[in-house]
Protein backbone atom coordinates (compact mmCIF):
# COMPACT_ATOMS: atom_id res chain seq x y z
CA UNK A 1 0.00 0.00 0.00
CA UNK A 2 1.27 3.49 -0.65
CA UNK A 3 0.88 6.53 1.60
CA UNK A 4 -1.74 8.20 -0.61
CA UNK A 5 -3.95 5.09 -0.62
CA UNK A 6 -3.49 4.69 3.14
CA UNK A 7 -4.85 8.18 3.78
CA UNK A 8 -7.74 7.48 1.39
CA UNK A 9 -8.59 4.38 3.42
CA UNK A 10 -8.33 6.28 6.71
CA UNK A 11 -10.63 9.05 5.47
CA UNK A 12 -13.13 6.66 3.87
CA UNK A 13 -16.47 6.30 5.64
CA UNK A 14 -16.91 2.80 4.28
CA UNK A 15 -15.18 -0.19 5.81
CA UNK A 16 -11.99 -1.19 3.98
CA UNK A 17 -10.30 -4.44 4.97
CA UNK A 18 -6.55 -3.93 5.43
CA UNK A 19 -4.13 -6.78 6.10
CA UNK A 20 -0.59 -7.38 7.27
CA UNK A 21 0.86 -10.89 6.83
CA UNK A 22 -2.60 -12.29 6.03
CA UNK A 23 -4.03 -10.92 9.30
CA UNK A 24 -6.64 -8.14 9.41
CA UNK A 25 -5.45 -4.93 11.06
CA UNK A 26 -6.81 -1.63 12.27
CA UNK A 27 -4.59 1.37 11.45
CA UNK A 28 -4.11 3.51 14.54
CA UNK A 29 -1.67 6.15 13.34
CA UNK A 30 0.80 6.95 10.59
CA UNK A 31 4.26 8.46 10.95
CA UNK A 32 6.18 8.89 7.68
CA UNK A 33 6.37 5.38 6.16
CA UNK A 34 5.47 3.54 9.38
CA UNK A 35 1.94 2.68 10.50
CA UNK A 36 1.00 1.62 14.00
CA UNK A 37 -1.54 -1.16 13.61
CA UNK A 38 -3.48 -3.40 15.95
CA UNK A 39 -4.46 -6.87 14.88
CA UNK A 40 -8.20 -7.41 14.89
CA UNK A 41 -7.93 -11.07 15.89
CA UNK A 42 -6.06 -10.46 19.18
CA UNK A 43 -5.47 -6.68 19.63
CA UNK A 44 -1.68 -7.04 19.48
CA UNK A 45 -0.02 -3.79 18.36
CA UNK A 46 2.89 -3.45 15.97
CA UNK A 47 4.72 -0.80 13.93
CA UNK A 48 4.90 -1.87 10.28
CA UNK A 49 6.04 -0.39 6.99
CA UNK A 50 3.15 1.05 5.00
CA UNK A 51 4.22 -0.86 1.88
CA UNK A 52 3.68 -4.13 3.78
CA UNK A 53 -0.04 -3.39 4.24
CA UNK A 54 -2.53 -4.47 1.60
CA UNK A 55 -6.22 -4.67 0.85
CA UNK A 56 -7.77 -8.10 0.45
CA UNK A 57 -9.48 -7.23 -2.83
CA UNK A 58 -6.19 -6.07 -4.36
CA UNK A 59 -4.23 -9.03 -3.02
CA UNK A 60 -6.52 -11.62 -4.62
CA UNK A 61 -6.45 -10.14 -8.14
Amino acid sequence: MNLERLYTVLNNKEKVDVYYNERPVWIQEVNDNIAKVSFIDNFEEKDVYIEDLYEDSLYNK
